[in-house]
């Protein structure tokens, strides 16, 4: 196996594919990308056994064969090569030549053979939608996603496809985020699916803004996603996700409309006086305004007012602000609309104009 190739050209797919491999594996050839030319093309591909991530470049030189590649030491010496240099990859035996101007780097190698790769998923169903779509659903919900709970299932994101529409929701069981974005082709069934918290973490990091397209593969037990020159592998959760539009406040017609970033900085700074384990604010509510209570155990208090677009009276709810900062600073119009039903009830964030985005938060008793 051979290829030459431009620093910058390679570095991009090691960049892509290197963020999947974790620095303490099982199995050593984990710790290795299968480098592989073939077809005229160079192929890169990283592994956890849950995330596959494979993206491709084109090299010249070319000699077909396959060998994996120590991850984090090829990316850095790739890395750490001045601009423009030419780098020569050659297989010798067991281990690998690196050649760059005067640089010259050997590393050992293991068999393609070991390596783990996902085959082909049983598909499902298939669905296009802009890049910048998708990343935009997946950046708005994913901080909503549980990090290691017993209910291995939250500790994900769901994907609900249904006729014209694709949703993304995440909840830990405190709040809920989801957001929806139309598609041009409709489904005929139903389907969801639950990606792993890694899964979500890759697949957001990979996504760009632009004009560019992703096509959605649905298997039985993964999710692939090509973009470009790059294909993203993700196996699922085997497990019932929540019935989460149970949990949308139905009937929340007790109402406040307010500016946006006015109210994160009122609750930002109500913040610096609540409780530490429990970060609980008060929200009361009053015609024109809405006023944000904050207490300690050193019996210290924040009080701030703003204004606020309601003819509520007498209604006040405890929350977690550091829930109601995510979830404010997750939507995007310069208005917030905070529902609620009574005293009890959980609150709905939206934007004001928009339905597409909804953030359900769980009361505190305060």
């Amino acid at each position: 196996m051979q290829f030459s190739i431009q620093r910058e050209a390679l570095l991009k797919p090691l960049q892509q594919v290197v963020g999947v491999v974790e620095r303490r594996q099982t199995l050593p050839v984990l710790a290795n990308l299968l480098v592989k030319v073939g077809a005229g093309k160079l192929s890169l591909t990283g592994t956890d056994l849950e995330v596959e991530m494979v993206a491709t470049a084109e090299a010249e030189k070319l000699v077909d064969g396959e060998v994996t590649i120590p991850a984090r030491k090829l990316f850095d010496i790739v890395r750490a090569l001045p601009d423009g240099a030419r780098i020569d990859l050659k297989l010798n035996g067991d281990r690998v030549a690196l050649n760059a101007g005067r640089s010259r780097f050997t590393l050992t190698t293991l068999p393609a053979s070991e390596f783990p790769t996902v085959d082909e998923i049983e598909l499902v169903e298939k669905v296009s939608l802009p890049e910048e779509a998708l990343r935009d659903l997946m950046e708005r919900t994913a901080f909503a996603m549980a990090n290691q709970d017993v209910r291995y299932y939250l500790n994900g994101m769901l994907l609900d496809l249904q006729e014209h529409t694709l949703r993304c929701v995440a909840t830990d069981g405190h709040r809920l985020a989801m957001k929806e974005t139309g598609l041009q082709n409709s489904v005929s069934t139903r389907r969801q699916i639950i990606i792993p918290r890694k899964g979500v973490n890759e697949l957001v990091g990979l996504l760009e803004t632009g004009d560019g397209q992703v096509e959605l593969e649905f298997g039985r037990n993964h999710l692939r996603v090509r973009r470009g020159d790059v294909v993203f592998t993700s196996k699922l959760i085997d497990g019932r996700f929540p019935d989460y539009e149970a949990v949308i406040p139905l009937g929340a017609d007790k109402t406040a409309t307010i500016d946006r970033e006015v109210l994160r900085g009122a609750l930002q700074r109500a913040a610096i006086l609540s409780n530490e384990k429990y970060r609980g604010v008060r929200l009361e509510l009053s015609p024109g305004k809405l006023r944000i209570v904050a207490h300690n155990p050193e019996q210290e208090e924040a009080v701030e007012e703003v204004e606020a677009d309601t003819h509520v009276s007498d209604l006040a709810v405890g929350f977690n602000v550091g829930y109601l900062l995510d979830a404010l600073a997750a939507l995007r119009g310069e208005r917030a609309r905070l529902s609620l039903r009574d005293a009890q009830s959980s609150c709905l964030v939206q934007e004001h104009d928009s339905e597409q985005a909804r953030h359900v938060i769980m009361p505190l008793r305060l």
